[in-house]
């Protein structure tokens, strides 16, 4: 279906996407395609099809308004969700609700079923009407803020922690730096180094680049003392995690109960394996108790660098 001015001959033109290579096949007569909607963006099956969709259509012109519109599905992890949070310094992000509608457009019916919700079931109303990802259930973190932490933030923050996860292929090294406000029980995440392959000259010459050697120890996994060791030779304050029996599920309790700040611009690897730790399921779809030990590097970086905090009397104000 198309829509045609007739005076210049400009198209509107709708089309389906059962398949994304069928979009090579578009040209205008003359001109070129200068805006592109996806509607029900979460709809489609992922970021590839979108990337294909767009490779095709912004062809032949200077400037192009790409639109993508969508309810966010309930589950924080769906990839739509994650899309709209990576950072790009040409997008615009808006949100909006029926709270920004006029009532009369709705009609007073839609509002007293909206409130009628609210009071009964409070999580609900968020999903549906507020359009928030509250999450299925299965997420390991609910308590999340993602934002930009802004430099101006980052200059007030006088309690800095780092840790580190050691690996190397395929696992990852991961160097993290976070901030702990123990007033809010707030976790800033502030900066990180991840990566596949990083040798621990590598990893010091970093942390030293970045000037975060001075002041701050770094607390890492104690399961391997010889980088500690290397690490310390290297001018780097490194300390060994301390890790008793327990101490996993007692440093995850203690992340669980806290809002973690997150900026997917300053720490994008932290960003995904945070908002996509889940439970795991046994075959009947019941969540399993414990937590999974995969994809969790700057999860467990994040863990060892807020030992301290955890095992203070601030933490437990």
């Amino acid at each position: 279906m198309q829509c045609v001015y007739l005076p210049t001959g400009q198209k509107i033109i709708f089309r389906g996407l059962d398949k994304a290579k069928k979009t090579k096949s578009i040209k205008a007569s003359q001109g070129y395609f200068k805006y592109l909607w996806f509607e029900e963006l979460d709809e489609f099956t992922g970021p590839e099809e979108i990337r294909t969709v767009q490779q095709s259509i912004l062809r032949g012109g200077e400037k192009f308004v790409v639109f993508k519109s969508f309810n966010p599905p309930i589950s924080i992890n769906n990839w739509a969700n994650m899309y709209v949070n990576e950072p790009r310094n040409d997008s615009y992000r808006y949100r909006s609700d029926y709270r920004d509608a006029p009532v009369d457009w709705l009609g007073q019916q839609f509002i007293d079923d909206a409130e009628h919700l609210r009071k009964v079931n409070e999580r609900a109303y968020q999903h549906e009407y507020l359009g928030e990802a509250i999450g299925t259930g299965s997420e390991v973190f609910e308590f999340l803020e993602i934002r930009a932490i802004t430099d101006e933030e980052i200059q007030r923050f006088d309690r800095i922690y780092q840790g580190i996860d050691f690996g190397w292929y395929p696992d990852p090294m991961a160097f993290i730096r976070s901030h702990y406000n123990p007033k809010h029980e707030k976790i800033y995440l502030l900066d990180e180094y991840v990566g596949n392959k990083i040798s621990n000259e590598q990893l010091a010459g970093e942390i030293k680049r970045r000037k975060y050697h001075y002041q701050f120890e770094t607390i890492c996994d104690s399961a391997e003392p010889k980088s500690i060791s290397d690490l310390k030779h290297m001018d780097i304050w490194a300390k060994a995690a301390y890790k008793p029996p327990g101490s996993v599920e007692y440093g995850m309790k203690w992340l669980q109960r806290r809002t973690i700040v997150i900026d997917p611009k300053r720490t994008p690897r932290a960003y995904k394996e945070i908002t996509q730790y889940e439970y795991e399921r046994d075959k009947e779809g019941n969540l399993l108790s414990g937590y999974p030990d995969k994809n969790n590097h700057c999860i467990d970086a994040l863990r060892y660098s807020l030992q301290r905090a955890m095992n203070s009397w601030e933490s437990r104000a």
